[in-house]
């Protein structure tokens, strides 16, 4: 059932479960129970985030999608919806909270620490108006500048290098085939044939060879989605900087205590 449009605004979700089985590298070296309650700056990475969404205008319900949604909802304000996580991966929670919520649903991580208020307001305000779907992305050049020393996974495109923000906008109802379609992915991501052959296996082909360009993904996403993409750099390299292993840990702390990240 599709819950009506909250009124002040659009619904944000925050993703915050875990892969069943081998315990979250950075939850153990941090001695926590849950990889979303490690303190960055002495604070849970799972509070800054729904801080950080808090203190954006446009956003006017918060949802988080939880694993162990008893162990999360104790540091949280009463306002923030906690639901369990899908055992099939974070695309499936996405899929729910798209049936539940309906869209636009703004969708991140509890491991994007150090999100700010002004990167989801320039994210926001720069989505063209016709798209249905949009992902937050930081360029290599802005990443080195910002944080020279990290260590990111960059997708190369020929217009563009690119490393993801974990920042998303579902926009309208038809972006739902596009998290259908990284639900299949995600399914069998251990298996490399289906995955080819669920994307289509020139597209594929051309991305590992770095000859496929941003125009040529859109309209790879709409002949198998209906839904119209779009990649929008944010300004700030440190954008892309997120907690999913012990030694990025280290960096995000450096940058909450060091350049003025608060939580919000």
């Amino acid at each position: 059932m599709n819950t009506p449009a909250h009124p002040q605004g659009l619904t944000a979700l925050v993703l915050a479960g875990e892969r069943p089985g081998t315990p979250d590298p950075v939850a153990v070296a941090g001695g926590v129970a849950h990889k979303a309650l490690l303190p960055i700056a002495g604070v849970p990475m799972l509070l800054r985030v729904v801080t950080c969404l808090k203190a954006v205008p446009a956003v006017g319900r918060i949802v988080v999608c939880a694993s162990n949604p008893d162990s999360l909802a104790c540091i949280l304000p009463a306002d923030v919806l906690v639901l369990p996580a899908q055992a099939d991966g974070p695309s499936a929670s996405v899929l729910a909270g798209l049936e539940q919520f309906g869209t636009p649903l703004l969708v991140t991580t509890a491991d994007n620490a150090l999100l700010q208020p002004a990167w989801v307001e320039e994210f926001l305000q720069t989505i063209a108006p016709d798209r249905d779907i949009a992902a937050a992305v930081a360029l290599e050049s802005a990443i080195r500048q910002a944080v020279p020393n990290t260590k990111r996974t960059y997708i190369r495109l020929t217009d563009m290098v690119f490393s993801g923000c974990n920042l998303f906008l579902f926009r309208t109802p038809v972006s739902a085939r596009v998290a259908s379609l990284w639900c299949s992915v995600e399914k069998n991501r251990k298996r490399p044939l289906r995955v080819a052959w669920t994307l289509g296996p020139g597209v594929l082909l051309r991305a590992v060879l770095g000859l496929l360009s941003s125009k040529a993904l859109y309209k790879h996403i709409f002949a198998r989605t209906g839904a119209r993409a779009q990649l929008v750099p944010l300004s700030d390299g440190r954008a892309a900087v997120d907690v999913d292993k012990p030694s990025d840990v280290l960096l995000a702390e450096d940058i909450a205590r060091t350049q003025n990240f608060p939580p919000a």
